[in-house]
């Protein structure tokens, strides 16, 4: 198949200008950056406290402590710079920390009512749990750690500190935490909200690109038909020779000629559509329809296909089940599955009723070979009718086309596929 053109210069400035504004995505990779590089400032500024108190525990306890943190909180710096792993490198330094935190007064060898060097990285540990924790478990978080650490304190290996001292160290802690998750909050959810409108007015674009696209090829089909089919109706309707029959002939063969060509023509403008609204779009066509038929889809996600592939497996679908209304008979039992598929969709429309033999259909029937094979092959898809007198039928729509076999056995059937 012949390469795609580019997307419309305007299709593309709408797209760049969107890429470019805020997102879910944006903010979680600023705050984890922000969240990376102010845990390491808060880490440096915590070395002079770190040094004045290394006589006050055990060594071993302090030198694990320490290389515990650090290696954690490099961890949260590279996986925000190749933007791998980074909730889980933010959940490592939270945890860790709650270990450090919990393990402190078996450590301490020389109490001190000083402020420990630990309580100058509670901000960054509530910090990383904002980032890498759902707002139940940050929130959690944030309770725990200065509760914690005030229990700590009141202990003789904690300092043995007034119960007013610790009240006010850890509703500090709390409150410079509390603030963090609440930015974090906010952020998030307005972040979300310019995702749901942007993915709204994406998917608005390519309608009214789809639409204006269509209405172009509407006004050269309808040139063909005038030009080619009408002035062959015309003429055969007074053929009344042999010679002037013989040239209608060859007039109707050039008008289908014509017809075919339009028709392996989709017009691609470089627009999308989400597979969550192909299927939405053939659900309601095929619920209007009298078959009575058990409609599902399952695991569609986010994704998207080009606005063509997207026409062509919706309206083949749709003829699929209107083939099956017309030809299976009553009392049927009728289904179509809509699943992902290789970053596509794939539509599968079976029936139990009589079936048929594809190859006994006469070429003159356009319904299953140009309105469900070929209009997929076009789009570079692919569309597999699998039947037998007295077996049902199954149609199976797939784009991509792909190379999978199909999902039900055929070893007995008549199976065509393009």
């Amino acid at each position: 198949m012949a390469a795609s053109p580019p997307a419309p210069a305007g299709q593309r400035r709408v797209v760049s200008a969107i890429r470019t504004t805020l997102s879910l995505a944006r903010v979680e990779s600023a705050m984890a950056r922000t969240g990376a590089g102010i845990g390491v400032v808060y880490f440096v500024q915590s070395i002079p406290s770190i040094l004045s108190q290394r006589h006050d525990s055990d060594p071993r306890w302090l030198v694990t402590s320490i290389v515990m943190l650090v290696t954690s909180l490099l961890f949260t710096v590279v996986a925000t710079l190749v933007r791998r792993f980074v909730r889980a490198s933010m959940l490592t330094f939270a945890l860790v920390f709650l270990v450090v935190l919990i393990t402190w007064p078996f450590g301490v060898t020389h109490p001190s009512a000083e402020s420990p060097w630990l309580y100058f990285l509670i901000t960054i540990a509530t910090a990383m749990a904002a980032i890498g924790l759902p707002l139940v478990g940050a929130a959690g978080y944030l309770v725990l750690i200065p509760v914690a650490y005030a229990v700590i304190r009141l202990t003789d290996a904690g300092g043995g500190l007034s119960l007013f001292r610790v009240t006010l160290d850890s509703l500090y802690a709390f409150i410079l935490g509390g603030a963090i998750l609440i930015i974090a909050v906010v952020l998030r959810a307005a972040a979300t909200g310019v995702d749901r409108v942007q993915a709204t007015a994406l998917d608005g674009y390519a309608l009214a690109v789809r639409a204006h696209a269509m209405e172009a090829e509407r006004v050269r089909v309808d040139a063909i038909v005038h030009d080619s089919v009408l002035t062959t109706l015309l003429y055969a309707a007074r053929a009344d020779t042999p010679e002037a029959q013989r040239l209608a002939a060859n007039m109707a063969a050039s008008a289908i000629g014509h017809l075919r060509d339009a028709a392996l023509v989709s017009p691609d403008d470089g627009s999308t559509v989400r597979v969550s609204a192909v299927a939405v779009r053939t659900r309601e066509a095929i619920e209007e329809l009298e078959g009575g038929f058990d409609v599902s889809s399952s695991r569609l996600g986010t994704r998207s296909i080009p606005a063509a592939a997207a026409e062509a497996a919706s309206s083949a679908a749709i003829q699929a089940a209107v083939n099956s209304v017309n030809h299976a008979g009553e009392g049927v039992t009728r289904t179509v599955r809509m699943t992902a598929w290789q970053g596509g969709i794939q539509i599968v429309v079976s029936d139990d009723g009589g079936g048929f033999d594809l190859r006994q259909v006469p070429a003159e029937r356009l319904g299953v070979r140009n309105s469900i094979i070929e209009r997929m092959a076009n789009v570079g898809g692919r569309a597999e009718v699998v039947s037998s007198p007295g077996s049902g039928t199954t149609v199976t729509i797939r784009w991509p086309a792909g190379t999978a076999p199909l999902p039900l056995p055929v070893s007995e059937l008549d199976h065509v596929s393009l």
